[in-house]
């Protein structure tokens, strides 16, 4: 496996990341690190167990290819500025509302502060769900660069082996968008999901020109 990053990471262009496997029966791997030379490529022993070595080897291209493309640092660098966007417009919707419906001259009155946090919640669902569109993207991006890495087929194949996955996929909050898979969702929950459904992936990648 280490053989395998090595060989990936120098097709690349980034530096060797460390490799780990962690104990969990879900076949599930992530990329973790903020910068394209100082990262760390994770597999679970589901996935070792699970999958075979052409399949395994495309989910390790996958997530080298998240770092090569500088995935964790710039979904952090989105999540930070739109944030920062919705503290402010909250503030000004507030301030819009305290002077020209309810009059307040001076200050802020209760509509000011009642009227932010109402906006701000408002904004940060919408927010969120802004961050999980860029995030399925990378998703798409990575899958692609695992086919140049790979071979497109070895990608498919992975993603097909994942539906077929009996266990839902376990990592900790702050890493389930550098996963390979994450849930299922309807309807709403479809916006707020952090991959794209599995079926999708796999149509993408088929899609993909030779």
């Amino acid at each position: 496996m280490v053989n395998t990053v090595a060989r990936q990471a120098k097709e690349a262009g980034i530096g060797m990341p460390e490799v780990a496997i962690y104990d969990s029966p879900d076949i599930n791997a992530f990329a973790t690190g903020m910068m394209r030379d100082s990262s760390l490529v994770a597999v679970s022993t589901g996935l070792l167990h699970g999958m075979t070595r052409d399949e395994a080897e495309a989910v390790l291209a996958h997530e080298v290819s998240h770092v090569a493309n500088g995935d964790m640092v710039t979904l952090a660098l989105i999540q930070g500025v739109i944030n920062t966007f919705v503290f402010f417009l909250s503030r000004v919707i507030g301030h819009i509302i305290d002077r020209a419906v309810f009059k307040t001259e001076r200050g802020h009155g209760p509509a000011y502060w009642i009227t932010t946090v109402v906006a701000q919640l408002v904004l940060g669902i919408l927010a969120s769900a802004i961050v999980m569109w860029f995030s399925r993207q990378r998703e798409y991006r990575a899958d692609a660069g695992a086919a140049y890495l790979e071979g497109k087929q070895k990608m498919i194949r992975a993603l097909e082996r994942l539906q077929k996955s009996i266990n839902e996929p376990h990592l900790p909050e702050q890493l389930e968008a550098f996963g390979i898979s994450g849930g299922m969702g309807t309807g709403l929950k479809r916006l707020f999901m952090s991959h794209p459904p599995l079926d999708e992936r796999i149509a993408a990648l088929r899609n993909m020109a030779d």
